[in-house]
This record gives C-alpha cells, structure tokens and sequence, in this order.
C-alpha cells in the first residue's frame, strides 16, 4: 500500500510556475523597459563625426621595430601624436571655442585600418555640429602640425648646409690666394691644389643638396574622407538601453516568480500537490468534472470516469483484509464529502455491498445534510443518534434508491457529539460493519478542524486526502499526512479539486432538512432507467454465494446488541 513518492520537479513545472506568476514577470519585464526608456531619454546625447587622414611620408620618418606598417611611418607613433598636446593647442585654435586644448584632446580617438596608411580621427560632442567641426580640426590640426614639424626639420637642414657652403667657400679663396704666391713646381703648390680640388668638390656637392632642399615641397599627408554632420547619436543607444532593460526585468521577474513560488504556500494545481507536497495525486477533477452537492456523479459522464479510475486504484492498493477507507479534507470545507460520496458511488456499482459513513459533523443547520441531498435519502436518524444510543445501526443505515448496493449513514441532527468519535460505541460499528459489509466508506471532518479525522483514520486500513485548490495550504497538506502517519494508517493519496466557492450557494450550503417527517426518496429519473438496469444485471451476474459460517455469531446481535435501547424494537 505504499505509493511510490514523486519525481522531482521538472521542466513543466517551471513552465507551471511562471504561468502562475504571469503578472510579476510581466509587470518586471515592463518596468525594466521603462528604466531603460527613462534612462535613454535622460542621459545626454553624443554625436560622432570622423574623418579619415591618408599620411605620407617626408624626409625625416623613420619606422622603428615593431611598427605597424613596413614602409617609413610608424602609425602608431602617428595616432598617439593625433590625441597630443601641441595638436590639441592648434585645434582649440583652428575652432575658435575658447574650450581647453586638453579637454579637447579626451573627446578624440584614433583607429587606425588594418594594412593601410590611414588614421580615422573620431571626435564627440554634444551636438552635430560640433562633432563634425572638431573632427575636421583635430585632422587639419595634426596635418598642419606633421608638416610644420618636416618644414622644421628642413629649415634646419639648409641653415646647416649654408654655413658649411659659406665655411667651404671662404677655405677655398683662401686656398686660391696661396697657390697664386706659391712657386711652380714646389710640393707646396702640388698640396694646396689637392686641397682646393677636395673643397671644390665637396662646395658642388654640399651646393646640390642644398638645392636640392630648397625645392623641395613638404607633403605630410591629406584628409581623403572629411568629416560629415552625423544625423544618429551614437550615445545613448536606446535600442541596446531598451533591449537590455527588456532583460533584466525579464529576469528580475523570473527571479520575483520563483521566490513568490517559494514562499506561497497555496497549492494551486495538481502538480502542487505532486511536487511541492511531496504526495501521489491519485485522481484530479477541473472544473468541468467537479461534482455538485444536488447528486453524483455520473458513471459514464467525465467526473465519473475520473472517479471509476480512482476506485480502481483504490482497489489496486489495499489488502483483501482492508475494508475501510477513511477520506478526509486537509482544509475546511466539503471536499471530503464530494470525494466520499462519489468514490462510494463508485465502489458500490461494482456490485460490492458498501457503506458510506458521514462522520463530518454538523457546524450548523445550514449543511446539516449535503449526503441526504446527494443521495436521497432521509436526514436522520443518522451517526450522532447513532453514537448518542438514540438509535439503533439499522435505523441509521438507509439503502439509495439508485445505487442497491449503496447505504448510506449521514451525519444526523445537531446534537453534539463531543468525544462520540472515539467512543467504544463506534469501534463496534465499524467492527460490525467490517463483517457485514464489502467497504466502508468513512467522510470524515478535515484534518485541520478536528482531532476526529485522526481518530477515524486509527479505525480506518486506509486514507484519502481531499485537497481543494487555492484553498487547502502546503503546510495544512503535510501535516494532514502527519497526523495520518502516527496513527499508523497507510495514505493511498489526495484527490486534487478545483476550489469550490465557484459553485452555487444552494448547492454549497443547501437549506436546512427538516428533522422530523422523513424526505421523501428520489426515484431514478427516466433517462437514468437504463443505466440502472444495467448495473442490476451486472451486479447479480457478479455478486459472490453467500458464505455461512457456523462460527461466525448471528448479524443481528453482533449490530444491534451494544446500541439497543431500552423499550427500543429492532427493525
């Protein structure tokens, strides 16, 4: 009679989860989209003009080790000459802003294209215009600034040769003027015409290169591509600030829903009950198949087949010596009266004789008796007579008028019966009714209402939970399956409903029966005429030889005996 415990969670229950918690992630995902909304509209726009630089070479370019390209220029040292100070200075000039140079110099970068001789100057500002004009000057400024520095550098080159043409020119006249006092033929003569020969030929040559940079025209480079008017900012990004918030709050409400998950403690579907609880779902009825308190349920309808199933695998887990089966609710309510009623239903169409017991005591007059009204029978006399010795077993059992094999003891009057549950006089009902009887079907008050469900459940071979979604709480579930744990009665399962409040208030609380003349039975409907001729023949094709036992004591002590009053006849 174990029933195997569940798996653990699963993927469907995750997808249940967020189902459930629908809003919170909707409401975190919207508010995450709205933060960045808020935080697009709020950060202050950049805009980013560019503009690309082709450098070229000039006299003094040297490309040290490792430099980025093969030729002569080093576009590495280039790039970082773009962000220095002295072109900062001639681009705070060049715009005419008044802004400092070095703040200037932190609004552009420099990329520099794979394979190529080519700088892209990036500038940001707060406006179009600016962009464009600051990436403009900062190109113009480093060009002005390379050709400048070459200029300088050719400048220099030609002062140096002029002195040293005007050095070369002057040693020379000097050496004319001795060769024209020296003796022909003398050594003095043949040296100082060697000497004249060495500075005549170093005079031309030093003379050439000068010309040579005096000529020449300093090329440091030009702007190939010119800075545009951006028309996008390229800061904020609202789709990246959009998209991103759209995340976090999608995530921070997946997070909300599993805490909120975590810490409710409502069970709100049968897998609740499975996974959360820790407990077989032997059946689960929706709001299409949920039983109403006017009758039971059809054998053939959809709550009758859950219910027919749900017999079978009652049948399936108990012993051939188990006889009672105790079904209680593990919140308030008439979850458990439902469940009794159509799981007895249920058992007596197999042709079994069996006894349903309405064990849930009356609170008021109002419920005093939904198994009366269910089942069409009389309201009393019922259990607390019983009980209270006002009446005799016999009295209390009344057949159904549709089910044969049905009898039915309901609740009775609303005398109180105060410590009746754990009686002797009940112990000897049951024990009677395990004899006589195929099942014995025990609607007993939830578990969290009384200490008479436990009571029963200690008679009982076996238990059932009736749990009412959105109502019934996991703490409420486990400690049902506590209680039922130390009074050592084995629990098949729950039977999972949808909350009952939806249904009708005559049907949930129907109106007080009167206790006095007996209600007047129901007879079978015609349309149901049909089907209980069927079940008619099944059950006397499958009903067993009665067995006789010349051990066994007469029924009629054995069930009226202890409960007899004085002066009372049996029936």
């Amino acid at each position: 009679m174990e029933a195997t415990r569940p798996g653990s969670a699963d993927l469907s229950h995750y997808v249940g989860m967020v189902r459930r918690h629908w809003w919170v992630v909707l409401a975190a995902t919207g508010a995450g989209l709205g933060l960045g909304a808020a935080l697009t509209s709020t950060l202050p726009k950049v805009y980013e003009s560019s503009t690309s630089v082709l450098v070229q070479a000039v006299e003094q370019d040297t490309n040290q080790s490792g430099g980025r390209t093969k030729g002569s220029i080093n576009l590495d040292t280039e790039a970082q000459l773009v962000g220095s100070g002295a072109v900062a200075v001639k681009a705070a000039a060049l715009l005419r802003s008044g802004v400092n140079p070095l703040e200037l110099a932190h609004d552009v970068s420099v990329e520099v294209p794979a394979n190529t001789t080519v700088l892209v100057i990036r500038f940001e500002a707060d406006t179009p215009q600016k962009a464009q004009a600051g990436s403009h000057a900062f190109a113009e400024a480093y060009l002005r600034n390379r050709e400048q520095t070459a200029r300088s550098g050719l400048d220099s080159q030609i002062k140096s040769l002029s002195l040293k043409i005007r050095q070369l020119t002057t040693n020379l006249t000097s050496i004319n003027g001795r060769l024209a006092n020296s003796l022909q033929g003398s050594s003095e003569r043949a040296n100082l015409e060697s000497l004249r020969s060495n500075s005549q030929n170093q005079l031309n040559s030093m003379t050439g290169r000068l010309n040579e940079l005096t000529t020449t025209t300093v090329a440091a480079g030009s702007i190939i591509s010119d800075a545009r008017v951006p028309e996008e900012p390229t800061s904020p990004n609202a789709m990246v600030n959009i998209a991103t918030g759209t995340m976090l709050g999608l995530l921070a409400g997946l997070v909300l829903a599993f805490a909120r998950e975590r810490l409710d403690r409502r069970l709100r579907t049968a897998a609740d009950v499975r996974d959360r609880a820790r407990m077989p779902v032997l059946a689960a009825l929706d709001e299409r198949t949920t039983p109403h308190f006017d009758d039971v349920l059809q054998p053939y309808g959809p709550g009758g087949r859950v219910f027919n199933r749900l017999r079978n695998e009652v049948l399936a887990s108990l012993d051939p010596s188990d006889k009672i089966i105790v079904v209680t609710g593990a919140s308030r309510g008439s979850a458990s009266t439902l469940v009794a009623a159509n799981l007895a239903a249920a058992l007596a169409r197999t042709g079994s004789d069996v006894v349903l017991i309405g064990a849930h005591l009356p609170d008021s007059m109002v419920d005093a008796a939904p198994l009366a009204r269910m089942l069409g029978v009389n309201a009393v006399p019922g259990l607390s007579d019983l009980l209270a010795g006002r009446t005799a077993l016999s009295r209390a059992m009344q057949r159904t008028p549709r089910i044969p094999s049905l009898r039915v003891i309901t609740t009775g009057g609303a005398a109180t019966a105060a410590g009746l549950m754990q009686s002797q006089r009940l112990r000897d009902t049951l024990e009677a009714l395990r004899r006589q009887t195929g099942y014995v079907v025990i609607e007993a008050p939830s578990t969290s209402s009384s200490a008479d469900a436990q009571s029963l459940a200690s008679l009982a071979d076996a238990a059932i939970l009736a749990v009412e979604l959105r109502k019934a709480r996991r703490p409420m579930l486990v400690d049902a399956a506590e209680q039922l744990r130390r009074v050592g009665t084995p629990l098949l399962g729950a039977v999972v409903l949808p909350r009952l409040t939806g249904l009708r208030a005559a049907e949930i609380h129907p109106p007080a029966v009167a206790l006095t003349p007996p209600m007047q039975s129901r007879g079978p409907s015609p349309e149901d005429t049909a089907i209980l001729d069927a079940e008619k023949t099944m059950r006397l094709a499958n009903r067993p030889a009665p067995r006789k036992s010349v051990d066994e004591p007469p029924t009629a002590v054995i069930e009226l005996a202890p409960l007899k009053q004085d002066g009372e006849k049996d029936e």
